[in-house]
């Protein structure tokens, strides 16, 4: 489908974690992110640039830089501007390079809110060189490898939101499935699941389930076939919802 549009994600629930906690994460987090391609070592943060600037860099190798851009996105009331501790700290950065549409970035992390979910969304270009490298199986995977190194979250995922609508969640609670679905192992076993669709352990974290090593798409009805079939298996063996702890 023209213009499909990937992303990786990374998802969890309540977790409160202090600013310097979450500063390391990130920092982490963008460094290994770094070596899956040459176009995501430099990113600049929302704000007023001057023209023909591609805004403000932000040094990914300053944590006390990270802190700081994570203070600022906290949530505040709307009468006294007074923070709501319990929604955590968020981040958005973009990153533009000569050879790609725009990457974009955004964080929610520290929440221990019931209302909001923490969060690594990394919306990756769908065009140009870059886009090019990315959407492969193999950088795409160690994409997201690295979020669960650096998140550790309950699941993630790599998709598209066409995919998605056509691939629906039974429940609201429910995780996702994609071309690429992360399990942490806190959520149970992930079942036999049927060719081409390979399975792999993500260190001791859990399980990485791959729908096709081609590139996946939802103009392609076999793939949204193998996705729906997928879904049912895991929702069979209980791997989509969340276990109580």
């Amino acid at each position: 489908m023209h213009g499909e549009s990937y992303y990786v994600g990374a998802y969890w629930g309540v977790r409160q974690e202090s600013v310097h906690t979450c500063a390391q994460r990130a920092e982490l987090f963008l460094h290994m992110l770094a070596r899956c391609d040459p176009s995501l070592g430099q990113w600049f943060r929302k704000g007023r640039a001057a023209r023909g600037s591609p805004g403000h860099p932000v040094r990914i190798d300053d944590r006390g830089e990270l802190e700081t851009l994570l203070l600022r996105g906290r949530n505040r009331t709307d009468e006294d501007k007074e923070v709501i501790e319990d929604l955590g700290f968020s981040l958005e950065l973009w990153n533009q390079s000569p050879d790609s549409k725009a990457t974009k970035l955004r964080v929610t992390c520290g929440s221990y809110s019931e209302w909001v979910n923490n969060v690594c969304l990394l919306d990756l270009p769908w065009q140009g060189a870059a886009a090019e490298r990315m959407l492969t199986t193999p950088v795409l995977v160690q994409m997201l490898e690295c979020m669960v190194t650096a998140w550790e979250p309950d699941w993630g995922i790599v998709s598209t939101q066409y995919a998605m609508d056509l691939i629906p969640k039974a429940q609201k609670e429910e995780s996702r499935v994609g071309w690429m679905t992360y399990f942490a192992r806190r959520r149970g076993t992930v079942p036999p699941l049927p060719a081409p669709v390979s399975i792999k352990p993500v260190g001791t974290s859990g399980t990485l389930v791959v729908l096709t090593p081609e590139r996946f798409t939802a103009a392609n009805s076999e793939h949204i076939a193998l996705g729906l079939r997928v879904r049912e298996l895991l929702d069979r063996a209980g791997v989509l919802m969340q276990r109580a702890s």
